[in-house]
């Protein structure tokens, strides 16, 4: 009799194992991988998100959108979406001294356009503790904003948000990877 039950029992986890499956990692999707978006305005036009948290396209209306820009800051933020990601050195959140452009290209716009508003992202590398990683992604986030702070942005403008190692550029472990995820992103 116990051996029975002990049969049907394993038989019964086996089939629900099966078919319930067991969660892998594709790189091909990874890129967009489960997350929490508290602010969906931090989410890029074509990103998607699984687990339903949020899935957005090319009709996505973010906080910027609708607002009163001429033609020309229309053309500029454009151009700014583009060229909006800051690299760090490893376990480092000093801004390199080669963004000082970039950086002073967005804060002219954005106190040319009042308001717009930005949301600037801090990612680290996966090395590291994920408490750590949130840390020093969120030190990243402070830095830029700071930097923006005193070129004259006002801070109404700006708000931060660290996802430490959540959300990689590269889904590779080595350091060409390791590079590329070290990153702020200024999102509009």
């Amino acid at each position: 009799m116990l051996n029975k039950f002990v049969l049907c029992f394993s038989a019964g986890l086996l089939l629900t194992m099966g078919l319930t499956g067991c969660a892998t990692k594709n790189d091909e999707s990874a890129n967009d991988g489960p997350a929490i978006v508290e602010d969906p305005s931090i989410v890029e036009n074509g990103d998607s998100l699984e687990n339903g948290a949020i899935v957005v396209g090319d009709d996505y209306a973010s906080p910027n959108d609708g607002l009163d820009l001429t033609k020309e800051q229309r053309a500029q933020l454009q151009a700014l979406k583009q060229d909006n990601i800051i690299y760090f050195a490893f376990d480092s959140e000093a801004i390199p001294t080669n963004y000082v452009s970039l950086l002073e290209a967005h804060a002219d716009f954005l106190r040319g356009a009042s308001k717009v508003t930005i949301i600037i992202e801090g990612h680290t590398d996966e090395r590291g503790t994920p408490e750590y990683n949130i840390a020093l992604g969120e030190r990243r986030a402070r830095a830029v904003a700071q930097y923006l702070l005193n070129l004259g942005v006002p801070a109404q403008q700006i708000s931060i948000v660290s996802y430490g190692e959540e959300k990689p550029q590269i889904f590779e472990h080595n350091e060409n990877a390791w590079k590329k995820n070290r990153r702020a992103v200024i999102s509009y």
